[in-house]
């Protein structure tokens, strides 16, 4: 089998599309906004790695530096980033700023995402 069978084999011969299934899956498409945006937000292997350690434990900016073996400001970058899309809240305690997770929706996600992968392996 050549390639071009082989990738003819995984598509419709022809442009059908059955309306009476589509037009209502289309409707339901608003309930995903603003999901890419949290997976983007997540796609990046520093902040993943943010998150899991904040569902470890409640860290300041310094132990997660320290951790991850990146600057102060490279980690503020990121925490800034993971703030804004309310994956993290942080609380100030004299001069230090300790961050944990916005609540226990990421890290469900994150455990999924973990079992999913160890299926893989």
């Amino acid at each position: 089998m050549n390639n071009h069978e082989n990738r003819s084999r995984d598509v419709c011969g022809c442009y059908s599309p059955h309306s009476e299934k589509v037009t209502p899956l289309k409707e339901r498409l608003v309930e995903v906004a603003g999901l890419s945006e949290l997976f983007g937000a997540l796609a990046d292997e520093v902040r993943t790695k943010i998150l899991y350690l904040l569902s470890l434990d409640e860290l300041c900016v310094c132990d997660l530096s320290d951790a991850l073996g990146l600057s102060l400001p490279a980690i503020s970058h990121h925490l800034r980033l993971l703030k804004m899309m309310r994956l993290v809240k942080y609380r100030r305690e004299g001069k230090m700023v300790y961050y944990s997770l916005a609540d226990d929706h990421i890290v469900e996600l994150i455990k999924v995402a973990q079992a999913h992968y160890e299926e893989e392996r």
